[in-house]
């Protein structure tokens, strides 16, 4: 096989690379997220980075976990922040291994600037976000021509835990035509709640989407007054993306298609 003819950047010692790791399908990682696992020294990574991309790491790179899971203990983002500044002062190739992008509710601009406070040098490697790739691995399209225009994401909950304050719930719920949701399963039952007094049509269909583009991956579909509970009784567990918008109604025509061409 030929090399690959990029000219990839030198990793330097000293310095905090902030990669993308996708979705979770290591298929997914970019280039040079690939060329970042095969050079780094320290892998410090997420819950969400999956198993099969720190496979791509070098052997003798050492890995370190920083991952936060709602509900149970986790690291402190200051602690998980001096954990790279020490690493990189250490002389370390420090790769900070993100699931999905690391600027899409992956606090990666809180440690780009404790890094830049601490005066070291970063590269940022953007990923594919769950919000984009886990719905078309889904066959779900973010945008289509005859239904949307914009699309808004948001986060299901706040670095409290809860759901996050400051939000015009009428003016997400009747302003944009899709909405994708990260970390949403905990308090699906309040989202929902407060899109329909906002104004959101009760059966406005829904996807939720576990583990996608994992060999794992499940796919719930239903309507917006019922999809906590649909949740709760098909025991779909996080992580999980929720899509909610005409979008979703696609998904029959184009995942059924997909399904039937493979044999399957």
């Amino acid at each position: 096989m030929k090399d690959i003819p990029i000219e990839f950047p030198a990793f330097e010692p000293g310095w905090v690379w902030l990669a993308g790791a996708g979705p979770g399908d290591p298929g997914l990682v970019t280039l040079h997220a690939w060329h970042a696992l095969r050079q780094a020294d320290v892998v410090v990574y997420d819950a969400l980075a999956s198993p099969a991309v720190l496979d791509l790491a070098r052997a003798d790179a050492a890995r370190e976990f920083a991952g936060k899971r709602g509900g149970k203990p986790s690291p402190r983002q200051p602690d998980i922040s001096r954990r790279l500044v020490e690493l990189a002062r250490a002389g370390k190739r420090v790769l900070r291994l993100k699931g999905g992008d690391p600027f899409v509710f992956g606090r990666g601009g809180e440690e780009c600037l404790a890094l830049v406070e601490a005066a070291v040098p970063f590269r940022i490697i953007p990923g594919v976000t769950a919000g984009i790739g886990g719905l078309a691995a889904a066959g779900i399209p973010l945008t289509f021509r005859d239904t949307n225009h914009t699309v808004t994401f948001m986060t299901g909950h706040a670095a409290s835990g809860e759901v996050p304050d400051g939000i015009d719930w009428a003016a997400l719920a009747t302003g944009s035509p899709v909405i994708v949701i990260y970390m949403a399963i905990k308090h699906l039952s309040v989202i929902a709640r407060k899109l329909i007094e906002g104004g959101r049509a009760a059966d406005d269909p829904v996807a939720v989407i576990s583990s996608a583009t994992l060999p794992g991956q499940q796919v719930l579909v239903t309507r917006l007054d019922r999809c906590a509970e649909a949740v709760t009784a098909s025991g779909l567990e996080p992580p999980a993306i929720v899509a909610i918008g005409p979008v979703v109604n696609l998904r029959r025509r184009l995942d059924g298609w997909r399904e039937a061409g493979s044999g399957s």
